[in-house]
Parts: structure tokens; C-alpha cells; sequence
């Protein structure tokens, strides 16, 4: 795609996505995850071209005025939307797909020192909430939503939504109909058995408090005198 289609798709993909846009001079002007964009393809160029020092000073340039950290080695579709983008990590061997939104804080890092591919793949149409980890040389399919605070170190299919640490499928759904299929959670099943039991307990221990302090109420005083009694 030309440079200049390219970057009208970046501000069109942030005018889309975030409701508080208003224009594409804010965009331009106002939208550091558009500025890192930006950035990001002349260092990528720059990369390319196997010179030394250079890519990595406009990245970091660019981390200082934005916030965001994306490697000039890093390769990046159309229209990727950083929303806020504070804290943003994005590795050396990471590759992101089209149309992908990602929100504050997220990183795609690596788990290996060797000069291979260690960072996440991340295909078209991928949602990665606030917060977000996926370490290694993962695989994340396409139209895949990953919730805020995730930490992802296994590859994800298509179509599927994750949560949690380690991050956990928990439903597919199917663009062709718009329907979603709940997947079984046993970590979320054993939590709500466990806190069934507790209630229960709870419950028991109230009940034989009720009981024991009944019979006291009940019992004659142990100071009282024999006529007292009878």
C-alpha cells in the first residue's frame, strides 16, 4: 500500500475506534499511538537498510515523546489503533497483523536471548486490552479478543476470546452468524464450588452458635442457691 494510503488508514482506524475522536487534525496532532505509528515506519526503513545506531535512536525518540516502545525490527499491518498507548512494549521479532487495536500498558515481549523469533504474532482484527502480556513466539489467530491484565504464553486460535493469568479460553464466536459458544472453565467452576462450600459452613457454624447460646439462656445459673433452683 502507498505511504500515503497507509497512513490515512492509521487515522481513519483511530477515528473508527475511539468514540472520543474528533477530527483527523486531532488525530494528527493530539494521538501519540498514531505519532509512535509514524515513527515506527521511518525506523523501520531505516532498519532495513541494515544501519547501525540510527533505527534504534528514533525508536527511542519516539518512546520519549509517546510513551510507546515498538522495536524498529518489529513489523506491523495496516491500520493498527494504539489507544492512549502509555506503556506500550512492542518487541524486535514481534509481527502484527491488520487492523489491530491495542490499549495501555500492553506488552509483546519475549521469553529467549537468542537472536531468534521470540516475540508474539498477533493476525488481523486482534483486540488486546489494557494491561495485556503475551510473552514468546506465540501464535494469536485472527478476530481474537484478549482481556485487560491477561498474561498469554500459549498460541490462540481464531475467533476466541481470553482471560486471565495464564490466559484462558473461554468462548469462541463465530463471525459468519455473530454467535458465541461458552467454553467449560473448570478454574472458574472449582471457585464457585469452593465458595458454595464456604457459604454452607458459614451457615453451619451461625447455626450452632444460635444452638449453643439458646441452651445457655436455658441452663440455671451456677451461682444460683438451692431454693433458687427448686
Amino acid at each position: 500500500m502507498p505511504l500515503w494510503s497507509s497512513i490515512k488508514r492509521d487515522i481513519r482506524a483511530a477515528l473508527e475506534r475511539d468514540p472520543a475522536a474528533r477530527g483527523t487534525l486531532e488525530v494528527i496532532l493530539a494521538y501519540p499511538g498514531f505519532h509512535a505509528r509514524q515513527f515506527h515506519r521511518f525506523a523501520h526503513t531505516l532498519y532495513r537498510w541494515h544501519l547501525p545506531l540510527l533505527p534504534r535512536l528514533v525508536s527511542h525518540f519516539s518512546r520519549f515523546l509517546t510513551g510507546i516502545e515498538i522495536h524498529p525490527g518489529a513489523k506491523i499491518g495496516e491500520g493498527l489503533f494504539i489507544d492512549h498507548g502509555m506503556g506500550v512494549v512492542i518487541g524486535e521479532t514481534a509481527e502484527i497483523g491488520d487492523d489491530v487495536t491495542m490499549y495501555q500498558g500492553v506488552t509483546l515481549g519475549g521469553t529467549s536471548r537468542l537472536r531468534t523469533k521470540r516475540h508474539p504474532t498477533i493476525g488481523n482484527n486482534v483486540v488486546i486490552g489494557t494491561g495485556a502480556r503475551l510473552v514468546g513466539a506465540i501464535t494469536v489467530g485472527e478476530n481474537v479478543r484478549i482481556g485487560a491484565g491477561s498474561v498469554v504464553v500459549t498460541n490462540v486460535p481464531s475467533n476466541a476470546t481470553v482471560v486471565g493469568v495464564p490466559g484462558r479460553i473461554v468462548a469462541i464466536h463465530d463471525p459468519s452468524n455473530e454467535t458465541v459458544e461458552r467454553l467449560p472453565d473448570p478454574e472458574w467452576d472449582i471457585l464457585q464450588t469452593l465458595q458454595e462450600h464456604v457459604r454452607r459452613l458459614e451457615e453451619r457454624v451461625a447455626a450452632l452458635e444460635a444452638e449453643k447460646q439458646r441452651r445457655l439462656r436455658q441452663r440455671p445459673s451456677d451461682n444460683a442457691s438451692p431454693k433458687e433452683t427448686e
